[in-house]
């Protein structure tokens, strides 16, 4: 077919064109690819990847966090042995074996979930118990009330919450549960909050953190008589704050009479691996269901909860979630499957043995030391001990404290045992920092208040805790307690100091451990609240520097960051041996000196303002004076000069010179008369502090000398006087600790043989004189 050269040439150009044109567009598409990839894509996912190396250090660095981190704040790395890298590894394993094949990934998961099971249940005395391995400790608590619910209401898979409208459900709750376990459980089951019941503890009779049975059962016949469904009943085997356990036997017997599941948790269930197990724990092996949480118990990283349950209806488990056909779900167990393993049944009991023996060797020592009471519930296998420090008082203390305690909420009580708290609180966190391994926290109770608590079962296997950590803990609490009693002694002299001085303002802040909270007033006449406000903080801030510059043992600080008083001086915890009143003397006179500095300060801008000022008049008036002296004429400047010329105009300067001491200007004639600057008056002097008590060599400040001690006695103040006086007595040329020689004794011989022979001629010389003296014109006529 033929074709026009012109249009085949055309048609030619037109196809170049046309591909430069889309390789232009192709380049600006990838040009806009790469903009977008560089400034919308994260760094570690740009380009072809990172290798291994640069991933890992990047791990590393998230875990141990920054240098500066490291060095400001201190933390603590769970003790991770052998055992933790199994269940490491089993994590690992999980999902390389989720890779296999359906069938062998089913036979194995089977074999590994029946396996740890049937471990799980011989080990703690569960017989015929099934199992459901969660991550969050609260699921399986979750799951057991959903299971309890698809029994109790038979329509529920079909009808849902009308059936619960129709019967509402009740579940009970311990008042020494956890927090928010209850709120919990009504959000994730989508029941009203009015469906839990919290069930009070025994006041009267027994443990103070037991659950009264037989209020329950009053309850539980109100909830029946008002048409409600009593569905389940959680019991503690170890309450999370004091660690006590509740009568399930007790319970286990009211559950049976009402038709209530019976779900049991706490960390006594622990106990159950042992020889010898309490009868009060050993009821928990007669419960519906019980939560296990065996990684705290033995050391083990990421380890799954178990929650051990007995049910005879398969398919209502796999409808409330407890089972699962899913094989994946199924390898959850794999962790523990070879940690249990790896330590074997001697290792599991040796470990929460461990911690059993822990427990007793502090409880032993608690018991010898005065000002420490504890609240244990059995003091022959009690897994955790709790303790706090309280203040002992005589039986006039005693009386007066009961008839108060016998008004509703006292002022006094109540302040005594914030203090009390405050105290504790201090104590817990001290001990904690003091000794790390030990894993004490600080616990609040209902009726004891703050509380130091020692749980070796929640923290020994992570920690590595020894039985030389605990010796190391009584002996910082040994350390700990004098300081306490006396700063508790002392804080109430402190107050009476502080409110009987005018210049200090006493700042009641129950939070604080420490001696006390002070401030010093700025007396000030001015109605400016803002200025007022600023003098304030300016001189407590200097205050605060001043008494951190002195050598003593007290901690002067602004209080805590968040909820303390402005413009205050915190005064931390002190010693027996702290002499308040030099305390108070030294803050008043610190304050003070300050204030009068600051006043100092003030008067003289004040001067040198109004010196400045004068000084400006005076200039202008003397400029005026040199007016008139020299003419009109010579102020013209070819003219003036002239004149200068044949007739000079001679005149004295008048200068002027500021007195920055007197507050006034002075001439400066004398000063070129006698061709030097006079010195001017006197400076006054500056306002100092009489803050230099004698002291002892090597005695801080603020430190009162006992009677009892040996650097310091009345037969040591004696000897002391004595030496004065014999330093008194040495010649002005020697320092008190230098001896004299053979020359220097020859030398103050002469020396006192040559005053007596001058005295001797005095005395001569007066006796001769006549006794009516004649004028001095007299003897020059006699001469």
């Amino acid at each position: 077919k033929m074709v026009d050269p012109t249009l085949a040439e055309m048609g030619k150009n037109l196809n170049e064109a046309m591909k430069m044109l889309e390789d232009n567009q192709r380049k600006v598409e990838e040009e806009n690819e790469k903009k977008y990839a560089r400034k919308d894509i994260p760094g570690p996912l740009q380009g072809s990847g990172q290798d291994m190396v640069s991933i890992l250090q990047l791990v590393q660095n998230l875990m141990h966090g920054e240098e500066e981190e490291e060095t400001s704040q201190s933390y603590r790395l769970q003790n991770v042995g052998e055992q933790g890298h199994m269940a490491l590894l089993g994590h690992s394993l999980a999902a390389y074996i989720s890779v296999l094949d359906r069938e062998r990934l089913r036979k194995l998961t089977t074999r590994i979930l029946s396996d740890t099971t049937l471990w799980l249940c011989r080990l703690f005395r569960y017989e015929n118990g099934s199992a459901y391995y969660h991550e969050d400790d609260r699921e399986g608590l979750l799951k057991i009330c959903r299971l309890v619910i698809h029994t109790r209401y038979e329509d529920y898979t079909l009808e849902g919450f009308n059936v619960l409208y129709t019967k509402q459900p009740v579940i009970y709750i311990s008042c020494a549960a956890r927090t928010g376990l209850g709120q919990a459980l009504c959000n994730q089951l989508g029941l009203p909050l009015s469906c839990m019941c919290r069930v009070p503890c025994n006041t009267m009779f027994g443990s103070q953190h037991q659950m009264d049975v037989a209020l329950l059962d009053r309850l539980i016949k109100d909830d029946v008589e008002s048409g409600k469904l009593p569905l389940l009943l959680v019991a503690n085997a170890g309450t999370p704050g004091a660690g006590h356990t509740d009568k399930l036997g007790r319970l286990k017997e009211l559950c049976e009479q009402y038709k209530m599941w019976l779900h049991v948790e706490g960390v006594n269930l622990a106990t159950l691996a042992l020889g010898y197990v309490s009868s009060s724990v050993l009821a928990a092996t007669k419960c519906d269901s019980m939560t296990l949480t065996l990684g705290s118990w033995l050391g083990l990283p990421a380890v799954p909860a178990v929650t051990l349950y007995r049910h005879e209806d398969p398919s209502l488990s796999l409808a409330a979630g407890l089972t699962s056909s899913q094989p994946v779900e199924k390898l959850r167990a794999l962790p523990l499957w070879l940690s249990l393993q790896y330590l074997g049944h001697d290792g599991i009991v040796e470990r929460i043995k461990h911690a059993s023996q822990l427990s007793q060797r502090l409880l032993e020592n608690l018991k010898n030391l005065d000002f420490i009471k504890t609240s244990v519930e059995d003091e022959l296998s009690s897994p955790v001990v709790v303790f706090k420090f309280f203040r002992e008082y005589s039986n006039r203390d005693q009386t007066s404290h009961a008839a108060q305690a016998s008004t509703i909420q006292h002022p006094i009580i109540s302040n005594e045992r914030h203090i009390c708290d405050t105290f504790n609180q201090w104590l817990g966190e001290q001990l904690a920092q003091l000794v790390p391994a030990s894993g004490v926290d600080v616990v609040e109770l209902e009726d004891e208040g703050t509380c130091v608590r020692f749980s070796p079962l929640m923290t020994s296997a992570v920690l590595g805790t020894e039985i030389q950590d605990i010796d190391h803990l009584v002996d910082c609490l040994k350390m700990k307690i004098p300081v306490l009693t006396s700063t508790l002694q002392l804080r109430e002299e402190f107050e009476q100091e502080v409110r009987g001085t005018a210049s200090l303002l006493y700042i009641e802040d129950l939070a604080w451990p420490g001696l006390g909270v002070v401030r010093y007033n700025y007396h000030s006449d001015e109605k400016n609240d803002d200025k007022q406000e600023k003098e304030l903080e300016k001189i407590n801030t200097e205050l605060l520097k001043k008494l951190n510059e002195l050598e003593s043992d007290l901690t002067f600080s602004l209080g805590p960051e968040f909820g303390g008083q402005k413009n205050c001086v915190y005064i931390g915890m002190v010693t027996e041996d702290l002499d308040v009143s030099e305390l108070v003397e030294t803050i008043i006179a610190t304050g003070r000196e300050i204030e009068e500095n600051s006043r100092l300060l003030e008067n003289m801008t004040e001067v040198v303002r109004k010196g400045i000022q004068e000084a400006q008049l005076q200039l202008q008036k003397a400029n005026e004076e040199r007016l008139l002296e020299e003419g009109l004429l010579r102020q013209i400047p070819v003219v003036g000069s002239v004149l200068n010329w044949f007739s000079p105009f001679q005149a004295l300067p008048k200068g002027r010179t500021f007195n920055l001491t007197a507050g006034s200007l002075e001439s400066t004639e004398a000063m070129y008369v006698s061709k030097a600057q006079g010195t001017g008056s006197t400076p006054p002097p500056t306002p100092t502090s009489s803050l230099a008590k004698q002291r002892l060599p090597g005695q801080k400040a603020f430190k009162r000398s006992l009677r009892s001690s040996d650097g310091f006695s009345e037969t040591s103040s004696i000897s002391h006087c004595e030496d004065l006086e014999k330093q008194d007595q040495r010649p002005p040329n020697l320092s008190p600790g230098q001896e004299q020689g053979p020359l220097e004794r020859e030398r103050a011989e002469e020396q006192k043989e040559v005053a007596q022979a001058k005295t001797d001629t005095e005395d001569i010389h007066s006796d001769k004189s006549p006794p009516d003296c004649t004028t001095a014109e007299d003897q020059a006529s006699q001469r």
